[in-house]
């Protein structure tokens, strides 16, 4: 469920695209938006864009570069489609089975003269292992996109998240910690990188006169982001709610010693809740009791994606194969209470 502001709220924001007449095209709520965010995060740029996908392909497009680009195979499918998009070759390196981010000790070996860029995913809101992968990048001079679209909220040695790498991406999505229903946005401290992301979302143009970049149509609307501007009032007060609900969880999940969680490295948001059963019959057993009672949990992410042999070919993935095999995300939302934790956590006991 999506984290709504008071709908009246949204329509006052709302009122100013009709009073002026402009629906999109870098318009005042979006570069709004944008500033705002910026503020509330306490970093100094982000391009605002059509949604998380197109962040991604805008910040490899940035790059100017193609050939291999290094990424997790337990993720959205979305992370593997940007970069196929932009002409570059996904190549996965497993995971670490306790924090579900990418294991940083297996990416130099896989780097190669067709590398042009590393891909982690900071997975449901996790931090990755940042030093170490940034430590892997300098040496091999390679740049860093991180997708960031889990970690709205997220701090890595009291910085906002979105400041690492070279580039940083996350999504608005309605699932998301702060969403604009469909939205997106990239970060970066390069100024020429920054320039070239503001072409590129707008069909490469160059102050409406010229086109000097490949770009595409990668704006946001005005529409998208009044609801932006609205929810991100709602922020800090839906990021407190998910840990106290996550907490909980965690608490009474605890009680049993055969179901495991993910490994928190320094900071969360706790915007999911996955639970890692023994197996994947018992994952299937607690879904379907759950089902049973109009409880609807998700399997993230389910398979693997190096799985997908429609798109890229096959090479085995251990780790993220049996962790994708036997995690599934609890429901955890702005409109559970914590009596609703305590009801699905006691019926996943029960059926354990």
């Amino acid at each position: 469920m999506p984290t709504l502001a008071p709908l009246e709220e949204v329509n006052e924001i709302m009122k100013g695209i009709w009073e002026s007449g402009i629906m999109t095209h870098n318009g005042p709520l979006v570069q709004r938006f944008e500033r705002e965010v910026c503020e509330h995060l306490g970093v100094p740029k982000m391009v605002a864009c059509s949604n998380g996908t197109i962040a991604l392909q805008m910040a490899i497009k940035a790059l100017g570069k193609t050939g291999e680009i290094i990424t997790t195979p337990f993720t959205f499918i979305a992370t593997i489609s940007s970069i196929m998009w932009e002409h570059c070759t996904p190549v996965f390196v497993d995971i670490d089975p306790e924090t579900l981010n990418i294991d940083p000790k297996k990416i130099e070996e896989r780097i190669t003269c067709h590398t042009v860029a590393i891909m982690p995913v900071h997975v449901f809101g996790n931090a990755c292992q940042i030093d170490e992968i940034d430590a892997v990048a300098k040496a091999h001079n390679i740049p860093v996109i991180y997708d960031a679209a889990h970690a709205v909220g997220v701090k890595y040695k009291g910085k906002c998240i979105m400041e690492y790498g070279d580039l940083s991406c996350t999504s608005f999505h309605a699932t998301k910690m702060l969403n604009t229903a469909e939205g997106g946005g990239v970060f970066t401290l390069n100024e020429e990188l920054d320039e070239r992301l503001r072409r590129i979302r707008f069909f490469g143009f160059e102050n409406h006169a010229d086109i000097v970049e490949d770009g595409f149509n990668g704006k946001m609307t005005e529409v998208h982001a009044a609801l932006g501007l609205a929810n991100l009032r709602y922020l800090d007060k839906a990021l407190a709610d998910r840990k106290e609900k996550y907490a909980l969880y965690k608490e009474m999940l605890s009680e049993n010693p055969e179901i495991g969680f993910q490994k928190i490295t320094t900071d969360c948001n706790y915007s999911y809740f996955p639970v890692i059963f023994r197996d994947e019959e018992t994952m299937l057993k607690v879904t379907a009791a759950l089902n049973a009672e109009n409880v609807y949990p998700r399997r993230y992410f389910y398979p693997s994606v190096n799985t997908f042999t429609k798109i890229v070919p096959y090479i085995p993935m251990p780790m993220s194969e049996d962790i994708a095999s036997r995690v599934l995300c609890l429901p955890l939302h702005v409109r559970m209470t914590m009596q609703n934790v305590e009801e699905i956590a006691r019926l996943v006991l029960k059926t354990i």
